[in-house]
């Protein structure tokens, strides 16, 4: 049986991911920082995400290793949630590499969760692996110290990824749900200027991409996880609105937005940064897309 370890895997994309290896009769082991557990086929071993523990053994022999460990950003950035994003990444990703390093059958590929927001703001063109240009700010900042750690980690038994994943849409967490109750409520309009891009991927195509990674042996360094045709906020809206029925939305200008993401303890870069991004190293790998325009995506999950 094909064994795969999920680190930090309870939340959406590690749901994800769980159902589908289970599904198809792999192993699936979860680190978590909830109690060591079994739950139907799949096993749950607490860990703290910093330090090595009784966990490490669950690395030996395992086909893949997906690290998604790191506390969510859709919070305000005070100085606490800075130090709990840094920290969360960082250490893990950190003691994750040196488990792997002292393994005596070490994992076959270890995929590491990144960021397609490492890129600057950008309207005026595509940014893929090869040109695309690093940004500034905090969350790039972020970004940036997460894949040093990653790539400062030497596995010469075990293949290295780094996943800049976009915006993943689906019906079971992410930010489809919230998007979904706005286009109900009348307020589906495009938010902010309505220029910005969005770099979105179908749920159903992040899970197949970390397969096909898997499988494609060739596959090494960095990936941008994102659909290949990203959308402005505007026509991301529209699409959105003509796959629930809502003929009209009320736009919401970047004022109002900013004052609604104090309300409920976020931040409004989340909405009104603009991330274009290209897939350019997975399409010349030759994955196909299952859902690559978003008027498929949202046709789908609505």
């Amino acid at each position: 049986m094909k064994k795969i370890v999920i680190a930090g895997g309870t939340g959406f994309l590690g749901n994800c991911l769980a159902r589908h290896y289970e599904a198809n009769g792999w192993k699936v082991i979860i680190l978590t920082r909830g109690a060591t557990r079994q739950q139907g086929a799949v096993q749950y071993v607490s860990w703290d995400g910093k330090n090595p523990g009784p966990w490490v053994t669950t690395l030996e022999g395992a086909d893949v290793v997906v690290n998604l460990n790191g506390r969510s950003v859709d919070c305000r950035y005070t100085e606490e949630n800075k130090r709990l994003i840094y920290s969360s990444r960082l250490d893990a990703t950190a003691v994750l590499g040196a488990a792997i390093q002292r393994a005596k059958t070490p994992p076959k590929i270890w995929l590491n969760a990144a960021s397609a927001t490492i890129y600057r703001y950008a309207e005026d063109r595509e940014m893929d692996e090869y040109t695309g240009e690093i940004g500034t700010g905090f969350s790039v900042d972020v970004c940036q110290k997460w894949e040093a750690v990653f790539n400062s980690v030497d596995t010469p038994e075990t293949r290295k990824i780094l996943l800049r994943t976009g915006i993943v849409l689906g019906n079971q967490g992410g930010p489809l749900r919230p998007l979904k109750m706005l286009a109900r409520l009348g307020a589906g309009g495009k938010q902010g200027s309505g220029n910005q891009y969005c770099s979105w991927l179908h749920e159903t195509d992040f899970v197949q991409i970390v397969d096909f990674l898997v499988r494609h042996l060739e596959t090494t360094g960095v990936y941008n996880v994102t659909a290949p045709v990203p959308v402005t906020n505007k026509l991301f809206m529209r699409a959105l609105r003509r796959a629930m029925g809502m003929p009209v939305g009320i736009p919401l200008p970047a004022w109002l937005l900013a004052i609604g993401a104090r309300l409920i303890q976020t931040e409004p870069e989340l909405i009104l940064k603009s991330r274009r991004v290209a897939p350019a190293r997975l399409l010349q790998a030759g994955y196909r897309f299952r859902f690559p325009t978003i008027e498929q995506a949202l046709r789908h999950l609505c």
